[in-house]
């Protein structure tokens, strides 16, 4: 089971704008991209946070792997969203050491870049 589609980046602007004007954390598998919506329009639209994830195939040629990947984190995600603010751009660029991670290391990773972006709740 994936992500709902409320929580999905879907268009090529969005990216850009996390891109351009986002913040960066950086771990072993995975660099976390970050931006936050301004508050007045997040918490006028009630805007729930938004996650992509980007995977290019010099991490693995075999479109397999790759989708195996990002299922795995998409699952993580699943698991710490309720815990994450709502009003926030995500992208997830993963590296070519993620072809060794399993589903906890993601998890455990994925945790630990949110905690120092500030963007999961009571930290």
């Amino acid at each position: 089971m994936g992500l709902p589609s409320i929580h999905r980046l879907k268009h090529w602007r969005e990216f850009r704008a996390v891109y351009q004007k986002g913040m960066r954390r950086y771990g072993s598998c995975l660099i976390l991209r970050a931006l936050l919506i301004s508050k007045t329009v997040a918490q006028s639209h009630n805007s729930p946070t938004r996650i992509g994830i980007s995977i290019s195939t010099k991490v693995s040629k075999k479109a397999v792997q790759r989708n195996l990947i990002k299922r795995r984190i998409r699952s993580a995600f699943q698991e710490l969203l309720p815990r994450i603010d709502s009003g926030w751009y995500i992208v997830i660029v993963v590296k070519n050491q993620a072809i060794e991670c399993k589903y906890g290391d993601f998890l455990r990773e994925l945790e630990q870049l949110l905690i120092e972006s500030n963007i999961i709740n009571g930290y």
